[in-house]
């Protein structure tokens, strides 16, 4: 059996039905490859009580977990919930065509953590992503959420630093006050409100993620002046 299960956003973070899981199995693979993550392994390995083996992309996109599966329960687990990557929902179908049976942990995860900043979820557009190489794809998807007064939620890709995430947004923004979170759902979590001047600066830690405001209401207003400076 295959169980994919969500971390969250901290080390503490697993749920019951997550520890619980994680005792059927004899195997508990790590996925390492989408999201900078903000505590070691070996806290990890702590609280779940057990050691766990790092998967890259090629692992997880190949068959092997699917095979094992087979054979015995194994887990993969995946920071913030597991199904909000396209490989892991590849991971379900393919399960499904060898029926296998699998189980789904959900958890927490940066799309919960947002709402922090006062923001409303359902007033957020398409989801953006700055890639570590040249491309301007989040570019076009912000202008179409600015044409219907969305917010714009901008990913970036893991190892990428954040002078270097500022550099490639000035093409979007510059002037425009914007917000920068993060290590959401952690004690060291971070939100700063300003233009890309003010931010530039601040000491900002992985995993962090961009959010341009659409047309705020005024309650939205009200919270985001607290992240000021």
């Amino acid at each position: 059996m295959l169980y994919l299960i969500g971390l969250g956003l901290n080390e503490k973070s697993i749920s019951l039905e997550g520890i619980e899981s994680i005792k059927k199995c004899r195997k508990i693979y790590f996925e390492n490859y989408t999201v900078n993550f903000p505590y070691s392994v070996k806290e990890l390995e702590k609280n779940i009580g057990k050691k766990i083996i790092p998967a890259d992309r090629n692992l997880v996109e190949s068959s092997r977990l699917i095979e094992e599966a087979k054979k015995e329960n194994i887990a993969l687990l995946v920071y913030g919930s597991p199904l909000t990557a396209t490989t892991h929902i590849s991971l379900i179908q393919e399960a499904e065509k060898k029926k296998i049976k699998y189980c789904i942990v959900y958890n927490a995860s940066v799309f919960d953590a947002i709402a922090e900043t006062g923001l409303q979820i359902y007033k957020f557009g398409k989801i953006a992503s700055i890639p570590n190489f040249e491309a301007e794809s989040f570019i076009e998807i912000i202008k179409e959420n600015r044409k219907i007064n969305a917010h714009s939620l901008i990913l970036v890709d893991i190892g990428m630093e954040f002078k270097n995430a500022v550099e490639r947004l000035k093409k979007i923004t510059d002037k425009e006050k914007i917000i920068v979170c993060s290590k959401l759902g952690t004690k060291k979590r971070k939100i700063f409100y300003g233009n890309l001047s003010e931010l530039k600066n601040k000491k900002v830690e992985s995993p962090f993620c961009f959010i341009i405001p659409g047309k705020l209401h005024f309650v939205e207003e009200e919270v985001l002046e607290n992240f000021k400076n």
